[in-house]
């Protein structure tokens, strides 16, 4: 069977390392040995640990910025309501965050790490405060197309959506049933529903 290119391979390692042993323990040299590549290998296709994991976000996990860009560029499309979309990117939020919650989590008990991560994410023009910056836009958009009422706070509406998605990864461990008390389609459309409900035109 042939081999996954290097870079491939790469990601698939550092994704599933970043999962089991969380970033800040990850180091690059594990990560070349678990792709079965050397270290300089893995530095000719990222200029950083930082840059790898931006990378694993952007193309391993559920893809939430460019949802929000389609449908800010055309909030119309396919004639959805402001309901369907706000659930389809509750469902993709909640997606994203379960699965980078777990990587990025071991950041915050690594103080110097996160620093030279969040200096990466602002070179690299990323970071997570960008899903709630596109979600914002998409529902001024709205707005706009008479959907969304004029003066509502989209920023607020989009703090709340997307807060309660992020919420959801971590929330529930520590109840009896160590899973949130909603399946991911009913979370989805409840949150989507509730922000709705105080913004609608």
């Amino acid at each position: 069977m042939e081999q996954k290119p290097a870079r491939v391979r790469i990601l698939d390692a550092a994704h599933q390392l970043m999962l089991t042993i969380g970033l800040a323990r990850a180091t690059t040299k594990e990560i070349a040995r678990a792709a079965g590549c050397s270290e300089a290998a893995l530095y000719k296709h990222f200029a950083s640990k930082e840059e790898l994991f931006v990378v694993v976000l952007r193309e391993r996990l559920p893809r939430l910025n460019p949802l929000l860009a389609r449908l800010t560029t055309d909030p119309a499309t396919g004639e959805r309501t402001v309901e369907e979309n706000l659930t389809e990117i509750a469902r993709q939020a909640a997606l994203f965050y379960a699965q980078s919650f777990p990587i990025a989590a071991s950041l915050y008990a690594e103080p110097r790490l996160k620093h030279r991560h969040d200096e990466a994410m602002r070179e690299l023009g990323t970071g997570p405060h960008l899903p709630i910056r596109g979600l914002a836009g998409y529902l001024r958009s709205e707005q706009t197309a008479g959907r969304v009422r004029p003066g509502a706070d989209t920023y607020a509406a989009a703090s709340l959506l997307l807060g309660a998605c992020a919420q959801r990864a971590f929330a529930y461990d520590a109840t009896e049933e160590g899973r949130p008390p909603q399946s991911l389609d009913d979370f989805a459309v409840s949150v989507a529903r509730t922000v709705l409900s105080g913004i609608e035109a």
